[in-house]
């Protein structure tokens, strides 16, 4: 099969296309025909040597998300049969034509939704559902405040929210940017290269903040939460060291708290897959959240796809099709 792979960290320009044997199936998982990838950060920062693969998982081919047609099933496997579609989170190996997936990491594509659009899913819709709703404890009523609000991740988290009744207050690198998390759902979008987020915000608060850029972000984020509010990391794209206040967080009852998804065990995927499955994915075949795709390029120009990602122009997600 054909494969992209890193042989040493780097620039977009370490990513080679190999020939690869596929993989073998093991007891409780599928091998998947792949017809796209989800590009992730992840992806950009194991390319540069600052995001190993996990233990178990395929070291040198990256990819965490995508979609396909079942071709084989390991002997356990009794959810899924050969010539099901479906979409899956896994812990690397999906920049391939065939990968293999835990069956509970797998999910049935929605209805209404092709294969590109299923394979920008898992990845973003994983982490906001465990870090938004089960860890960030958002509700329906309350106010969150969401840094990166065009990222892939953004855009999901910007239309969950607001589909179970929340207000959404975004920060964003552009008007550009912030006009489409707006159209999105968003409440109050703040371009962030112009105006300052905690200025804004200090008097009304927020419940929760779900943070990718640590750093400086941190005593700002404190600042702004209201009594007993949540602030969640899913990442510290600026720095992972930031200046905190403990007598703010005891004063005002904070939870502070974050995640990394890929190397948690198959069975606590499995019952995010299985929450995703009830709470989420209907609200796509009913039409309320919709993927939301910035370009899709063939998997030979996977260079230009980092190069987009690491740019930061993008609104939503990059695709790559095999």
């Amino acid at each position: 099969m054909k494969a992209i792979v890193v042989h040493h960290y780097g620039g977009p320009e370490v990513l080679t296309l190999e020939e690869r044997a596929i993989p073998h199936v093991a007891d409780d998982e599928v091998l998947i025909k792949v017809a796209a990838v989800g590009i992730n950060r992840p992806d950009i920062m194991q390319r540069q040597g600052k995001y190993p693969a996990p233990a178990g998982a395929v070291p040198d081919i990256l990819g965490l998300e995508l979609a396909g047609e079942v071709v084989a099933c390991g002997s356990a496997v009794n959810k899924y049969k050969v010539g099901d579609y479906v979409c899956a989170l896994v812990s690397g190996g999906a920049y391939a034509e065939y990968v293999v997936a835990k069956e509970g990491s797998c999910l049935n594509i929605p209805k209404g939704l092709n294969f590109i659009e299923a394979a920008s899913l898992p990845e973003t819709v994983f982490t906001v559902w465990y870090n938004l709703f089960i860890l960030g404890k958002l509700k329906a009523g309350e106010k969150v405040l969401i840094h990166g609000g065009s990222s892939g991740i953004g855009v999901m988290a910007i239309q969950l929210a607001k589909a179970f009744g929340c207000k959404i207050i975004v920060t964003a690198g552009s008007k550009e940017k912030c006009d489409a998390c707006l159209a999105l759902g968003a409440d109050m979008a703040i371009n962030y290269k112009e105006q300052d987020f905690e200025f804004l915000l200090k008097e009304t608060g927020v419940n929760v903040v779900l943070d990718m850029v640590g750093g400086n972000y941190l005593p700002k984020n404190i600042n702004i939460l209201s009594l007993e509010g949540r602030l969640v990391y899913i990442n510290a794209m600026q720095n992972r060291i930031g200046e905190l206040d403990i007598l703010k967080v005891m004063q005002k009852r904070l939870q502070i708290t974050g995640s990394t998804l890929r190397a948690r065990e198959p069975e606590f995927k499995a019952f995010l897959a299985r929450e995703i499955e009830k709470y989420v994915w209907p609200l796509f075949e009913d039409k309320k959240v919709k993927p939301v795709i910035h370009q899709v390029f063939a998997y030979a120009d996977v260079i230009k796809a980092h190069q987009l990602m690491e740019s930061s122009r993008h609104i939503g997600k990059i695709m790559l099709k095999f």
